[in-house]
Parts: structure tokens; sequence; C-alpha cells
């Protein structure tokens, strides 16, 4: 991820693709093995998004859109993503509240968990 990012969510994103190098970070691959596209905005949804693929198949994260169909697709606000990936919120009530959007397979969808995250050391 070369230009540096002023979400929050860029850092655990750079932490999780950090894991999915490790012994752990392969288990989860082969376990998952499925590619999500997250869309995170600063304040709003929409608005001056940034995008990133956690692909679980080849256990890489970068920054950009999916070149071709994601399992599944979230959209986030910055804020929320962190407290999603850290355990804060359950991704089923971001998802009713309408702080998480998904679009795409929602079997793919409830694999995306807290769990597949790494553990925070200092967030």
């Amino acid at each position: 991820m070369s230009n540096p990012s002023e979400l929050k969510s860029a850092a655990i994103l750079e932490l999780m693709k950090q894991h999915l190098a490790t012994d752990a970070g392969k288990e989860l691959t082969k376990k998952i093995g499925l590619v999500y596209q997250i869309n995170i905005a600063p304040k709003k949804l929409g608005i001056d998004e940034e995008s990133y693929v956690v692909d679980l198949k080849k256990g890489d994260v970068t920054k950009g859109t999916y070149e071709g169909k994601s399992d599944a697709t979230f959209s986030f606000k910055d804020d929320d993503f962190v407290k999603v990936s850290t355990g804060k919120m359950n991704p089923q009530m971001a998802f009713m509240r309408g702080a998480m959007r998904i679009k795409g397979s929602l079997s793919a969808a409830q694999k995306f968990t807290p769990d597949i995250f790494p553990k925070p050391s200092k967030l």
C-alpha cells in the first residue's frame, strides 16, 4: 500500500496483510478462501471512499478495487470498520444499524468476522 492513508482502518488492513503472511494467516486463507472488497469512507459512505481487497484465497491485502467479482463487498465508515474489526461492534448489529453495507454473497459475508483480523496490540 504505497500512498499513505488518513484512515484508521488502513493501519488495521496493513496489520492484516502482515498477519496473512504468518502461519496463522495461511490457515485462515485455507479455511475461508474468499475475496472481499472493502470500501471505507472517512465520514460519509460513498464520499472519498478508499477501497481495499482482502484476498483470503491468495492471502494478501491490497489497496484498490478487485479485478473481477469479489465474493462480497462491504462499505463502512472508517470508525465503524475499526469497531467491527476490533470486535467492539458485532457485524450483524453493524449491518442492522446501517453501519455496514453488503453486496454479493451473504454466506461469504457471514465468514467476515472479527476473528479473521489479527488481535490489535496497540490500537
